[in-house]
């Protein structure tokens, strides 16, 4: 079975249980469904010298512990009509961050939020068909959110994946 198929962990739901150290075999399961999240347990359970019952029964914990949120591909945006990228800095009003994040996450093409801190308090990582539709994102729907005080947008020229190491 591979792991896609296997239950998804709950976006949001009960509190997780304080998290469990991690042995080398985990750390090896993680680093092989991070560069082929499509992996078979049979695959998994060969690379890491473990039974698949095993393997199996590990990558269940590391969902269940939250450990891995999810499953998913990675994209080739430009190949996909998205050939515009942007990283948008927002400086927003103190304590609004649950508000503003959800109404980013409303956004088309919004691929990222973070809280950070530092010059600006929300980093928003976007991808739009063009420089147009990017502009319509920044100046017409971010700019309209009441709690946002100020944009900064960063144009991504290139990117790369980090595959992870092992």
């Amino acid at each position: 079975m591979a792991p896609e198929q296997m239950a998804e962990p709950p976006e949001q739901g009960p509190a997780l249980p304080p998290p469990r150290p991690l042995d080398a075999i985990d750390e090896d399961i993680l680093r092989m469904l991070q560069a082929d999240g499509r992996a078979s347990i049979r695959s998994v359970a060969e690379r890491v010298h473990v039974s698949r019952a095993n393997a199996y029964a590990r990558i269940n914990r590391l969902i269940e512990d939250g450990v891995i949120r999810g499953f998913g591909a990675r994209v080739n945006h430009e190949r996909a009509g998205k050939g515009t990228s942007a990283y948008i800095t927002l400086k927003i009003v103190q304590n609004s961050w649950r508000t503003v994040r959800e109404q980013l996450r409303q956004l088309p093409g919004a691929a990222h939020i973070a809280l950070v801190g530092g010059d600006f308090d929300v980093l928003l990582l976007v991808h739009t068909a063009d420089n147009r539709a990017l502009r319509e994102v920044v100046l017409t729907k971010i700019q309209a959110i009441p709690e946002v005080l100020s944009t900064r947008t960063l144009l991504v020229f290139e990117e790369e994946h980090v595959e992870p190491e092992g």
